[in-house]
């Protein structure tokens, strides 16, 4: 972030107030307007804070109109479509590409780290057999500070790294867990000589009682989620996990807050959100019908899955999605799942509409990573807990640089005060 020879002049009340302006590696400028209120006694007012940057950060960068998402400069579709997670996951945390033995040794590292306290099933076997895997995961996840001691304090490095290295290890173990806690089945030990995506696929789908073979298919097309999910600038998720580090808590604590903000369905639920549409739907010949309704001003109904409140073009990620959508279904098929075949009819008759392309309605990642969710035989509940899981990094990450920035403060936001003006108490007789 670098200051210009530009500013901004703010005329108020007869007096005149120079802002600094200050201009971004790329992206649009930014008014700097920190000491504003003891200069002339006013906030800005901006509810969502959608105009409002409350921090600089060197990880993501998204330009919503030409469709942009970059992670530490490079764009996301390279990412996915010629790395893994994990050295995305390296990416993020230190800012460069790994070299061959770097990523060795990170890969080493958090494979080593998968497992979880055995003393946390007992923690796992509190909640009601029925729970919701979020709330499992919220639970869990802020309860890592009462098993993990030695990597609680923010202000040592080490301590620092470890967290983080613990936090993404872990997370596919306790989505894993929380997943089988809910059907009623066994808990899956990780195994150690399996990457990630293999790795929790078979968590959640091995049992005691027979091998458990992972599809390389399956394994990529699940590791091009955890990648597409990684990060994504300061979402609601996000800003979540740097407040709450703002007042100096422990990591697992703000990632749990983190993954509470996420559950919320406007949110972290739009993939389950696009199956439940397509629920809706029922069958193939009743596309029609709700295309017409998606068209109709005056209906309130809306197709899930498309378009982006980022995104005004396309979404960068929706095109590797799609890829490895088309490479689960020809594996798994679709003849007997009702639900993907709407899917794929709902794909080809939007992607063929000029409404939809006028409107710029494309199919989003949600819509492609519900598609290939469903087939692998994931209930919608266990859509988000695999967002959490992917988003864990971006979460860490953000958390990591926030807590090295010397600007760092508590945050605390303003408000726009519209209640009752100082009035007496009144006796309760009296009222």
């Amino acid at each position: 972030m670098t200051e210009n020879n530009k500013s901004a002049t703010l005329n108020l009340n007869g007096e005149s107030y120079e802002l600094p302006i200050f201009s971004p590696t790329v992206g649009p400028d930014v008014i700097d307007i920190r000491k504003l209120y003891a200069a002339a006694g006013v906030f800005t007012y901006d509810p969502g804070f959608t105009s409002t940057a409350s921090c600089d950060s060197t990880i993501t960068y998204i330009d919503g109109e030409k469709g942009e998402l970059l992670h530490r400069g490079y764009p996301i579709d390279q990412l996915a479509g010629k790395s893994h997670f994990l050295e995305v996951c390296y990416l993020l945390l230190y800012g460069v590409l790994p070299t061959a033995e770097d990523l060795e040794n990170f890969e080493t590292t958090i494979t080593r780290h998968t497992m979880v306290h055995e003393q946390m099933i007992n923690f796992f076997r509190g909640f009601r057999r029925d729970a919701h895997p979020m709330a499992i995961i919220v639970g869990v996840v802020g309860a890592m500070s009462a098993f993990y001691h030695d990597s609680t304090d923010i202000n040592d490095p080490r301590q620092r790294e470890v967290a983080s290295h613990r936090l993404i290890a872990k997370m596919p173990t306790i989505a894993a867990m929380a997943y089988k806690y809910t059907i009623g089945q066994p808990f899956v030990y990780p195994r150690n000589d399996l990457d990630y995506a293999s790795n929790f696929l078979r968590m959640c789908f091995a049992v005691p009682c027979e091998e458990y073979e992972v599809n390389p298919i399956l394994s990529r097309a699940m590791d091009r989620i955890f990648t597409l999910h990684a990060d994504h600038e300061q979402n609601a998720s996000t800003s979540t996990v740097r407040l709450a580090s703002s007042s100096g808590a422990n990591p697992f604590a703000c990632i749990a807050a983190g993954i509470a903000c996420l559950w919320g369905p406007a949110h972290g639920g739009a993939n389950q959100a696009c199956l439940e549409m397509l629920k809706e739907i029922g069958t193939v010949d009743r596309i029609p019908e709700f295309i017409d309704r998606a068209k109709d001003k005056d209906d309130p109904f809306r197709l899930m899955g498309f378009g982006h409140r980022v995104y005004k073009n396309f979404d960068p990620r929706a095109t590797v999605m799609k890829q490895s959508a088309d490479e689960v279904l020809d594996l798994l098929g679709v003849e007997n799942n009702p639900l993907l075949q709407v899917a794929k009819e709902l794909e080809r008759v939007a992607l063929s509409d000029p409404y939809f392309a006028e409107k710029k309605l494309f199919p989003n990642v949600d819509f492609y990573s519900g598609i290939i969710l469903e087939a692998m035989g994931f209930p919608t509940s266990m859509f988000t807990p695999i967002f959490a899981l992917s988003r864990t990094v971006g979460w860490i990450s953000q958390w990591k640089e926030m807590i090295g920035d010397p600007q760092n403060k508590i945050g605390r936001p303003r408000q726009l005060y519209l209640g009752e003006t100082q009035r007496d108490y009144i006796d309760i007789e009296n009222r």
